[in-house]
């Protein structure tokens, strides 16, 4: 199937009956889908089964699925509640592996990178979610708000005061440092 072929197009073949676009549609969004329910879930099995559960449900809504906002607006509720469910008697300390993954010797960054998921923890788990939904999984103050289902301004607000927390807090305070 061709990569260039944008989502709505996929969608649209995968409700004709294309296999190959629905591939297409899981190719592109499963590494995305796995993350985010690591970030949920903390538990690598466990974010396999929701990564099989989120496509199965997807898979379910063909043919007549119509994409209306963005695929990752579609998802993140998918993902989100399918965690929650998946992993209700298994609640750990949340982390964040998209700010510390990838680390191959703990040095400065590493520490750095630590910090700031320790101060990521302690703001409100919903400005959190906001924060890592808009600079981690690169989505629009729109696509937040059709994904949460609340109103645009309460994403801003979220995001402000997540923000505002992180820029006055010694230990983050130089991530928002002009040069």
């Amino acid at each position: 199937m061709d990569s260039d072929l944008t989502d709505r197009e996929l969608v649209a073949a995968a409700n004709e009956g294309d296999e190959k676009a629905f591939e297409a549609l899981y190719y592109r969004y499963r590494d995305w889908v796995l993350r985010l329910a690591w970030r949920f879930t903390r538990d690598h099995e466990v974010a396999l089964d929701v990564l099989q559960e989120t496509f199965t449900y997807l898979w379910g809504k063909f043919p007549g699925f119509q994409l209306t906002a963005s695929m990752k607006t579609f998802l993140y509720p998918a993902v989100r509640h399918l965690s929650i469910r998946l992993q209700k008697e298994d609640r750990r300390d949340w982390t964040c592996p998209e700010v510390v993954e990838g680390a191959e010797s703990f040095d400065e960054r590493t520490a750095s990178r630590a910090q700031l998921a320790r101060v990521l923890r302690a703001i409100p788990e919903e400005q959190r979610e906001v924060v890592l939904m808009r600079f981690v999984d690169d989505m629009s103050v729109r696509e937040v708000a059709a994904a949460l289902d609340i109103p645009e301004g309460t994403v801003k607000s979220r995001q402000h005061n997540a923000l505002r927390t992180l820029r006055h807090d010694p230990r983050t305070r130089d991530y928002f440092l002009r040069d």
